[in-house]
């Protein structure tokens, strides 16, 4: 099964940026070719750059207070599970405050360092990542993988604690998903909102079928239309009946 999702703002839209790209840096800092090292820095430095756009951190300081005071609603729930709601209001409490102790402008420690930001205004030129053009650069990664992953891993640790809040935020939205089973005909779908206010929607659908979902919504009108990728590398029509899940998430 194949996931697509559809963010209704900006909002979660960087949020769902920002997830992908730490889960991209996680899988290649972990491991211990060059290369591999390399793509992991520059996405670090993407990491940077998503962050800085929007007010990232006050965003999700608001959200966990936000959730925090709406489960802490629950205690008194006899259908609530009173172990799991105090685990994640600890975890949030935990994750909110080592946010709230992180520097006010998170990646400030990659501006300060001049060698770094030399390195990427170079790489997002295309062909002045190697040795001519970055001997310093050329140089560290002839270096140990061990030296390496230390170096990345020290320069990504402060973006840790927006990495652990937007995991629970997106984790909380995913999980107050509405499921149901559609069924669809001639490769189109819409449905009716009636004004809720959504954050997020997802399709889950068999990979086998051949069909790439493109949304589009407002808070009234959600509108699916499906299309497939021809030998020729060119998108068509999904003209067949389409069997998916939707799931429409709000915090």
């Amino acid at each position: 099964m194949i996931t697509y999702a559809h963010p209704f703002n900006e909002r979660i839209r960087t949020l769902l940026r920002l997830e992908e790209l730490f889960r991209r840096f996680e899988r290649f800092a972990a491991r211990t070719d060059a290369l591999d090292h390399h793509i992991a820095l520059t996405t670090l430095f993407e990491i940077l750059e998503v962050s800085s756009r929007a007010d990232v951190k006050s965003d999700l300081l608001q959200e966990l207070e936000r959730q925090r005071q709406t489960l802490t609603a629950f205690k008194d729930n006899p259908s609530v599970s009173l172990d799991a709601l105090q685990h994640i209001l600890s975890e949030i409490e935990e994750a909110s405050g080592m946010l709230q102790a992180a520097p006010a402008k998170t990646g400030n420690h990659l501006r300060d360092n001049e060698w770094l930001m030399s390195v990427r205004s170079r790489s997002i030129i295309p062909g002045c990542s190697f040795q001519v053009d970055l001997p310093y650069y050329y140089a560290w990664q002839q270096g140990s993988a061990e030296g390496r992953q230390r170096d990345i891993f020290e320069w990504a640790q402060p973006f840790r604690p927006l990495h652990d809040c937007l995991n629970i935020v997106l984790r909380l939205l995913r999980e107050s998903a509405q499921r149901s089973k559609v069924s669809t005909q001639a490769g189109s779908y819409q449905q009716q909102l009636g004004g809720k206010t959504y954050h997020l929607a997802q399709i889950r659908i068999d990979e086998k079928v051949g069909a790439v979902p493109e949304f589009s919504a407002n808070k009234y009108m959600l509108w699916i239309r499906f299309g497939r990728l021809d030998k020729d590398f060119k998108t068509r029509p999904f003209e067949g009946n389409v069997d998916f899940e939707l799931s429409l998430c709000n915090l």
